[in-house]
């Protein structure tokens, strides 16, 4: 007996019925979706707390403000990944922070015309300076000069030759809104005109970043698989890892929603060593670096950018030389060595590398998992591929069950039922479960069939008649990440 879902058994009126039943047309498909979290202005229309969806980098600087962190944000990530979703979550300044400040103090008088090239988080700003000039003419002219600059992240007032830069957002991430001159040096053209000299006291006296805790509650079950995030104090990034635990966030077995956090700090390899070793945490990449002139808000966005659209494609895929667009590389001697990335890799930092054109690349997507409950250490969850790999799979078996029995009763094996009944066994769940296995080792997310089917378990569970039990042993495919040569050279070898 045929099991229907809509028609009657009883049905007398002549002559033809059809119900349309999809279930086993069905194919997965997902829309994943970027969230970038940051401070917007109150120029800005959009809503504190409230996640927006964002369609251009226009439309950014209306909801948040023009150079404010989240247009900022929304510029890096459409320079990095022009394609997929991208939504934002809005937060206003803690009313309690401070504005971090920095000044530019200018001497003499210029005694040829020229150019002052300074960057403001990476942007440039470019002043000219006629000859004859005085240091507080110019000074007076650069602080028009970057207020005119709507998309800088600081407003600029002089006074007797000192330009006093103050960030626009109150919090501990202005202290990292790097200022300097003469970036690209006599290579890029850039050098202080003569008779000038300058003088740069770095951003700092910004604090008390905002809280994050009713905005991620705003979140609701909302999917985003790609979210970035500047903030690295330990406050905000408790509440992340509230967000995305395991037990009762959004990788734990009652919400399944999944996802990754990018973020970045800044900081030397002490610094980033000590920050590192003090979080464990698989759903947040943080990556290190230390001298660029991208701000953390830039690099958190571009990191989630490149990673997300690599990882549509491919989550199994590594991420290693994809290119970090607008990204800012340290100056040479400020960059970080093999030795010194290999210990931030032991240490839950993800790290870069910087071609000689000075493009940067990400090296290494690793979580700052490190340890497990006693302690020791675990690789396990290493790799931010693995999540996304774990969360493919996951998402692929739900839809092949949820779409082919959904309404489905249940019998053990051996029972004899009616071709076309609605009814599944263990065995068809199990015989459903390695198909959908096989599909994805086509795909590249797994390998080694044999020993998945060996150690595949489906049974009904002994105390809920109603209940299947699955052990589900996937055997993720891995990513290459060392070749390693010994070159056992001769000089001749024997006849």
């Amino acid at each position: 007996m045929v099991s229907f879902a809509n028609t009657p058994a009883n049905l007398r009126v002549p002559l033809f019925y059809a119900e349309v039943d999809g279930s086993q047309a069905g194919y997965f498909a997902q829309d994943q979706r970027a969230l970038l979290i940051g401070q917007k202005l109150a120029a800005g229309t959009a809503p504190v707390n409230v996640p927006v969806m964002v369609s251009s980098v226009d439309q950014a600087r209306a909801l948040a403000g023009a150079g404010s962190m989240l247009a900022l944000m929304v510029a890096a990530y459409r320079r990095n990944d022009d394609f997929g979703a991208v939504w934002i979550l809005p937060l206003q300044d803690e009313a309690a922070g401070v504005a971090a400040t920095g000044t530019v103090a200018l001497t003499g008088t210029a005694t040829a015309a020229g150019t002052l090239s300074l960057y403001v988080a990476g942007q440039l700003v470019r002043q000219g300076v006629a000859i004859g000039a005085t240091a507080a003419a110019v000074a007076t002219a650069l602080a028009a000069t970057i207020n005119a600059l709507p998309d800088l992240p600081v407003t600029a007032v002089a006074a007797t030759g000192t330009v006093t830069l103050t960030a626009k957002h109150k919090g501990l991430l202005g202290n990292d809104i790097d200022v300097r001159l003469n970036y690209r040096g006599g290579a890029g053209g850039e050098q202080t005109p003569a008779g000038l000299s300058a003088v740069v006291t770095a951003m700092a006296g910004g604090t008390a970043n905002p809280v994050l805790s009713s905005a991620l509650a705003a979140l609701g079950d909302e999917e985003f698989d790609f979210v970035a995030c500047p903030y690295t104090d330990t406050t905000s990034l408790d509440a992340i890892k509230t967000l995305m635990d395991d037990q009762t966030g959004r990788w734990s077995w009652s919400k399944q929603i999944y996802g990754h956090v990018f973020s970045a700090k800044r900081g030397t390899v002490a610094a980033l060593s000590t920050f590192g070793n003090g979080r464990n945490d698989p759903h947040v990449s943080v990556m290190g670096y230390n001298d660029s002139p991208t701000p953390p808000w830039e690099w958190a966005a571009a990191f989630a950018a490149q990673s997300g659209k690599a990882l549509r494609i491919d989550p199994a895929r590594p991420l290693q030389t994809l290119s970090l667009v607008g990204v800012m590389a340290a100056p040479v001697s400020s960059r970080f060595t093999l030795s010194e990335r290999q210990i931030l890799l032991f240490d839950g930092i993800a790290t870069h590398m910087t071609g000689p054109d000075g493009t940067v690349r990400i090296e290494r997507a690793i979580t700052t998992y490190q340890t497990n409950a006693f302690g020791q250490t675990d690789p396990s969850f290493l790799d931010v591929e693995t999540n996304f790999t774990l969360a493919a799979i996951i998402r692929r078996m739900r839809q092949a069950i949820t779409t082919k029995f959904p309404r489905h009763k249940l019998a053990s094996d051996g029972t004899s039922f009616g071709a076309g009944q609605a009814i599944v066994t263990p065995k068809i769940i199990k015989a459903e479960l390695i198909a959908q296995y096989s599909q994805m080792e086509a795909l590249g997310l797994v390998e080694n069939m044999a020993a998945f089917k060996a150690n595949l378990i489906v049974e009904r569970n002994p105390d809920d008649p109603n209940r299947i039990d699955v052990l589900y042993p996937p055997d993720l495919v891995n990513q290459l990440r060392v070749f390693a040569v010994l070159a056992q050279f001769r000089l001749q070898y024997q006849a």
